[in-house]
């Protein structure tokens, strides 16, 4: 339950707390006092968008925080679902500030949160009914979920939803199959020639580099053979005459013959021979280098040019290199393999999508059960609320359609609709429901969803609108019924409702230091029967008013027993 709420710079409340109790609490006051304050501050602990001219005029920041305890075992079980766990003292305590920039920051528990957690758990602590949520009742595409949440379907709905998002997946990826067939074809006739126009290349990584290498080398066979055969023959062998090492022979030899008259002739030979056998070394390495694979050097270098022209007409449709050419290859099969594999895929996809059919089928069949069986006992329920809220004319059906296609929610169409006088056919809500009946229909399903709400606070802000005398004394006591299940908070202009609450607070405005304040204050006794008296409208605090004032808050018992047996 919300246990406390403080406010701080928020429109014209300058520093205001308010205690809350348990059971049912309102919260009356005169026009422009606040009261819409107090909900704007509420919502803003709820995730709603901070606006700055929220904040009271001077100030630079405005500040939000509430006090939550006893929270309840489907309390604590729906926050873990969020992830957020009470303190060690099983209390929760939010604080919403902004300021004035347009900056905003929650905490829970002294610890920075992301608003979608905010909202998230928010949601399992407070619920606001304010009177744009009757018109939810005009939607009937919001009818199924008031069923399914009376019917308490929410395992089988969240099992069918699961294996109906797989079924829409598929179905569109079966959507997709089916469309490309065509164009399948023609794509395939294209990957097909080009596969063909590579693979029959036989591409090899680096083969491009070694033939450039051996066109150039065979260019130069002529200009290489030229040449080493001059080095050779002056070097070592001559056709012409005498070579170098010929030459340094006979030297060598002439030197030799000296050695007995000049003792340096010895030495300067063997200079001489060594140079010989350098001449020679020199000449069988240049004639070694010249030597060449190719026994026709014009034909090898006429097969070089070919295989180059292949790799470069490659090169300019599929890559810049053999490894991009490669690359494309690799790709193009495998979506050759995609396109070839598309009509198992899609017959596998079929198969799939007629499992995942029959699965749901079934989960709508249980659903569909489970609705009529709740639809049944919630249409006996809404009408005995209705009846006791002064709609005994009224007939009540939450009207079930089976359709043929499967839907997001199962085969299932849900529609409320309602017949006010009798004799007259069952038409929607939106046809014939007036505001008070509206009124009267939301009270009579939330009182229907009393012990199945998990929500700690529920909020009502004017639930009495087009609803008055006994008929708003009714609706208080179903709300101080309802606030045994729940904290239950109602803003009222209606003396009957308030006469009703167990916690009855007083909004008020004054001026402090020249500004308007708003200020909260819960009433007591002789102070709770002015106000009272005050709602009921007279123009002067007539005994005859306190009178009716107290014999309201006497009635409350006995209604309440009344109420119960209903």
């Amino acid at each position: 339950m919300l246990a406390s709420l403080h406010i701080e710079n928020i429109a014209v409340i300058k520093c205001c707390d308010i205690e809350l109790k348990e059971g049912f609490t309102v919260l009356t006051g005169e026009t422009g006092a606040g009261k819409s304050i107090i909900i704007d501050s509420i919502n803003l602990l709820r995730g709603a968008k901070p606006e700055r001219e929220l904040i009271r005029t001077g100030e630079s920041s405005a500040m939000v925080s509430a006090l939550f305890t006893d929270l309840s075992d489907a309390n604590i079980a729906a926050l873990a679902e969020v992830g957020v766990s009470p303190d060690e003292n099983g209390e929760l305590y939010l604080q919403r500030t902004m300021s004035a920039d347009g900056r905003a920051s929650t905490k829970l528990n002294g610890r920075s949160i992301p608003v979608s957690v905010q909202r998230e758990l928010s949601a399992v602590l407070i619920n606001i009914h304010g009177q744009h949520d009757n018109q939810l009742l005009l939607r009937p595409e919001a009818h199924i979920g008031y069923l399914d949440d009376y019917a308490s379907a929410g395992e089988i709905l969240n099992e069918y939803s699961r294996l109906f998002s797989k079924m829409s997946e598929l179905k569109r990826r079966i959507a997709q199959l089916e469309e490309g067939r065509a164009d399948n074809e023609r794509r395939s006739e294209l990957l097909k020639y080009q596969l063909e126009d590579i693979d029959s290349a036989g591409l090899k990584q680096g083969e491009d580099e070694k033939l450039e290498s051996d066109r150039r080398r065979i260019r130069a066979i002529e200009k290489i053979a030229k040449q080493t055969r001059t080095v050779y023959h002056s070097l070592y062998r001559s056709d012409r005459g005498l070579s170098a090492y010929d030459l340094l022979s006979d030297a060598a030899d002439a030197l030799e013959k000296l050695t007995d008259s000049l003792p340096e002739a010895a030495s300067l030979a063997e200079r001489i021979r060594n140079c010989m056998y350098e001449a020679e070394d020199v000449a069988e390495t240049v004639r070694s280098v010249s030597d060449t694979d190719y026994d026709d050097p014009a034909a090898a270098l006429n097969k070089i040019e070919d295989r180059l022209d292949i790799i470069n007409r490659l090169k300019r449709k599929y890559g810049a290199s053999i490894a991009d050419i490669l690359a494309f290859r690799d790709k193009t099969a495998s979506e050759l393999d995609d396109i070839e594999l598309s009509d198992e895929k899609l017959l596998e996809s079929r198969r799939e999508y007629d499992k995942l059919e029959k699965e749901a089928s079934v989960c709508a069949g249980k659903l569909h059960q489970l609705r009529c069986e709740a639809a049944e006992k919630l249409n006996s329920r809404i009408m005995s609320e209705l009846r006791y809220l002064d709609l005994g004319e009224v007939r009540f059906t939450a009207q079930i359609t089976t359709t043929e296609n499967l839907g997001t929610r199962g085969r299932d169409d849900v529609e409320f609709v309602i017949a006010t006088n009798p004799g007259e056919p069952m038409r929607p809500l939106s046809k014939i429901a007036s505001g008070g009946e509206l009124s009267r229909i939301m009270l009579a399903l939330k009182s229907a969803f009393a012990d199945k709400e998990r929500t700690g606070t529920l909020i009502y802000d004017e639930i009495d609108t087009g609803v008055s005398g006994k008929t708003s004394q009714k609706l208080g006591i179903k709300l101080a019924l309802a606030g045994r299940f729940c904290q239950v908070l109602c803003v009222t202009h209606s003396a009957q409702i308030a006469a009703a609450a167990d916690q009855h607070l007083l909004i008020l405005k004054k001026e402090v230091d020249g500004r308007a304040e708003t200020a909260v204050r819960e009433l007591y006794d002789e102070e709770r029967i002015d106000e009272l008296s005050r709602i009921m409208g007279g123009a002067e605090m007539t005994e005859a008013l306190r009178s009716s004032a107290r014999e309201l808050i006497e009635q409350r018992a006995v209604l309440e027993s009344e109420a119960e047996q209903l």
